[in-house]
């Protein structure tokens, strides 16, 4: 058995993991988009290193665009597999992978506008929403803790993670002759306090172990502090300055905790009399999906809603679905609080706000996640005084903020936690993902001393027998 990596590999986007058994069965673990990597993504995402003709199955660990993104794109190119994964990562793909078309057709059209003018062929978009649909087709959805069998060989059970709604681990047996290997794919692990989702569980026992290390080199803020931290800063902004408070956000999770903690602020009367807008349609049908899914919250989520039937609903909140409302926010000259998509401000109507509003000293850019490098979220986290905004230059003037407590990746003492349930003599192999070089080989170290061994980083593009 091998197993090749093809994305995520000393870097954080583009997961793509091919696992090739004995017999010939392929399984590919996740099917992302590269992210943040400027010219080159485009190039990176077509050239996928396999033929999608040959991959019998796809799991996915999540729903997150760089971990599910380029499904639409292996269908349109012969993909007729199985796609397998949880019942909420099937109904959050059912609206990112759409979403993720409309944004592939819309800078397609604009780049080859200038191709025309320059007398240069027109390119196509990596998919289309038409790609899109048809691969929804191809999904077959599972429960966690329930084995399934993938075929006569091998069997299949998802563990939660927490990261968000629908992520699992995946935990693979395989049955070659007398032999039986387990491998267990953990996709994003989440954090053990989260405010909404049931923390990451136990996993079983496996032989080899693929695992990321987003924040393998970090200790987070205590999660507690959080909810105490925005309210610092949209009193801050909002009250002290009379400016506007405008936070990028990923559509799925990250808004869906924002909105709960601003809605958990206002029951207790702490929260200030501003408007509050998420302006992302995205978002908007993700929170919805969230509302479908209950079985995810912790208790402390439910019993909050014994009390609050809606706890992403308050009086002066308002979701804006239409592109005319969303314009008319530019004038809004009220202090306000404005949560919209992309979490790495590469896409979606953050960043119209972003050019409204980052070269004034009474507003304030909120950074809640990770930024992949090359990004705007990663320049503006990072301080450049000026940044280029749908190709014009703005100064940054607004006070820019970091609160990574509401990270949904675990940092390194998380994962050691969470890996802990492991019987550390009979791990084989451990394998280091979706994390930037220079964190793995601190996280490495951190996870030798912790008695983790027999640790690869792989490169790009390479193989391991197991």
């Amino acid at each position: 058995m091998k197993i090749k990596f093809l994305g995520a590999a000393r870097e954080v986007t583009g997961s793509k993991h091919l696992i090739t058994t004995d017999d010939g069965t392929t399984i590919l673990l996740d099917c992302g988009l590269y992210q943040g990597k400027g010219l080159q993504t485009d190039e990176l995402n077509r050239n996928l290193g396999f033929n999608p003709k040959d991959i019998d199955y796809l799991i996915l660990s999540h729903a997150h665009i760089d971990h599910s993104g380029l499904v639409p794109y292996i269908v349109k190119n012969g993909f007729e597999g199985m796609i397998i994964c949880t019942h909420a990562t099937r109904d959050l793909c059912a609206i990112l992978l759409s979403d993720s078309a409309r944004i592939h057709e819309h800078d397609a059209h604009t780049f080859n506008k200038k191709r025309r003018r320059e007398g240069l062929p027109t390119i196509e978009p990596i998919y289309r929403i038409e790609d899109a649909e048809k691969s929804l087709g191809y999904f077959v959805s599972i429960g966690y803790n329930n084995k399934f069998k993938i075929n006569k060989n091998v069997s299949l059970i998802f563990t939660e993670t927490g990261h968000i709604l629908g992520g699992a681990a995946v935990n693979l047996t395989f049955t070659e002759g007398t032999e039986t290997k387990r491998i267990c794919y953990t996709g994003d692990v989440g954090r053990h306090h989260n405010l909404i989702l049931k923390e990451p569980q136990p996993f079983p026992q496996c032989d080899y172990l693929i695992t990321e290390s987003t924040y393998g080199d970090r200790l987070h803020d205590n999660k507690d502090d959080s909810q105490k931290r925005l309210l610092e800063v949209v009193v801050e902004t909002c009250v002290k300055k009379r400016g506007k408070l405008i936070i990028p956000s990923f559509s799925v999770g990250r808004t869906q905790e924002i909105v709960y903690s601003l809605n958990l602020l206002w029951n207790k009367g702490w929260l200030p009399k501003v408007k509050v807008f998420v302006d992302s349609p995205l978002s908007i049908n993700a929170t919805n999906i969230m509302r479908m899914h209950p079985e995810s919250f912790n208790n402390a989520m439910l019993e909050q809603m014994e009390n609050d039937p809606d706890p992403f609903g308050f009086n002066t909140l308002t979701y804006v679905r239409s592109e005319d409302d969303s314009k008319k926010l530019n004038n809004h000259d009220e202090p306000c609080i404005i949560i919209s998509a992309s979490g790495m401000m590469e896409a979606g109507r953050v960043k119209h706000h972003l050019a409204n509003s980052i070269s004034s000293k009474k507003n304030t850019i909120l950074v809640v996640g990770y930024c992949a490098p090359s990004t705007l979220g990663a320049k503006i986290k990072r301080g450049d005084s000026e940044v280029s905004i749908f190709g014009i230059r703005y100064k940054v003037k607004a006070d820019v903020r970091i609160l990574e407590s509401y990270s949904a990746h675990g940092d390194f003492n998380e994962m050691i936690f969470y890996l802990s349930c492991q019987n550390k003599k009979e791990l084989k192999k451990i394998f280091l993902v979706h994390g930037e070089y220079e964190t793995q080989l601190n996280y490495k170290t951190t996870l030798e001393f912790n008695r983790f061994y027999n640790i690869e980083i792989p490169e790009q593009g390479q193989e391991f027998e197991l």
